[in-house]
């Protein structure tokens, strides 16, 4: 397989695939430092992204929800903090802004500039609320490989430490009382042109009913616009995660997401001093895919990622 490169700049990683059609491709850019304000959760994310023909797979800061940013790491309830972006579920008030948006803050790189069949690099974060308590230390890991001719693979760790005296709660706007909204975790919102596409999962293509689910990987098969393509998105759920297989957050019907939502449906504590590890595959392919050919990229997705975020 060829490879690729993970090179720095100074407010972000750019992936890319010298070995692609035309020359070559930016797969995705990962801006570390961006310059959001405090309402929409300021956090690291990857946008654009592409696969390897080029063709975007990702949204950036739709009207809608300015917070969504291609993919982020993003938990909207940690304790009574907000670092999702917006405002927060409140239980018998509905949605609510309050002064709690945390920024996820880049501290620096451990490992960055990188090529090969593997490239990585490993960062150091610290999440800050919006009073300026730091609550967590944050490694995280990014990764990227080619496995196959029309596919490629990020893989992405993250190891938060909790840094207080005090055990603190995730959950999500359903484990405070919003029925079916289980978001938060490594969030995707997909190009306007994904609206109504197809969700799958293990031998079921469907809609917005799969929202919930449990299942190992859940893809996404979206047309683009102007080109006559299609591409497909499939995330991965590390067997050794919490909750694995975890539930799902996604949805087709007003706008293309996916999100393994680890605290869907119970909120989990972090103990003072005690960390939370999870990992993700997301596979990134051109042309459509029904779940056989989604279940065969998580198949090989799998296969990779101890290669590619080392041994848990």
């Amino acid at each position: 397989m060829p490879d690729l490169r993970i090179d720095q700049s100074d407010d972000r990683l750019t992936i890319t695939d010298p070995g692609a059609d035309d020359g070559g491709v930016t797969l995705a850019e990962y801006v570390f430092r961006p310059t959001h304000p405090t309402y929409e959760s300021p956090r690291p994310y990857l946008s654009p992204i592409r696969t390897r023909a080029g063709r975007t797979v990702s949204l950036y800061r739709p009207h809608d929800h300015v917070w969504h940013k291609g993919i982020a790491w993003s938990l909207p309830v940690v304790g009574d903090e907000n670092f999702w972006g917006g405002p927060t579920f409140v239980r018998g008030e509905g949605y609510v802004q309050l002064p709690n948006n945390g920024t996820q803050r880049h501290d620096g790189f451990e490992r960055a500039d990188a090529s090969g069949s593997s490239p990585r690099a490993v960062e150091r974060l610290t999440w800050v609320t919006e009073a300026g308590e730091a609550i967590f230390d944050e490694e995280r890991t990014l990764a990227a490989s080619v496995i196959a001719d029309d596919a490629w693979l990020l893989g992405f760790a993250t190891r938060l430490t909790n840094r207080t005296d005090r055990a603190i709660p995730i959950g999500s706007p359903t484990t405070r009382g919003r029925e079916n909204a289980g978001y938060g975790g490594l969030f995707w919102r997909g190009p306007r042109s994904f609206t109504g596409g197809q969700l799958l999962a293990p031998g079921v293509t469907g809609g917005d009913e799969l929202r919930g689910t449990r299942a190992p990987w859940m893809g996404f098969t979206g047309k683009h616009d102007e080109i006559d393509a299609a591409s497909t998105v499939v995330f991965v759920d590390d067997p050794g995660n919490l909750q694995h297989p975890t539930q799902w957050f996604a949805r087709s019907e007003e706008f293309a997401c996916i999100c393994p939502a680890p605290f869907f449906s119970e909120e989990h504590e972090i103990a003072p001093d005690d960390a939370m590890t999870l990992r993700y595959g997301v596979v990134v392919a051109d042309g459509a895919s029904d779940p056989e050919r989604a279940g065969a990229l998580a198949w090989a997705a799998g296969e990779r990622l101890d290669d590619l975020l080392g041994q848990r």
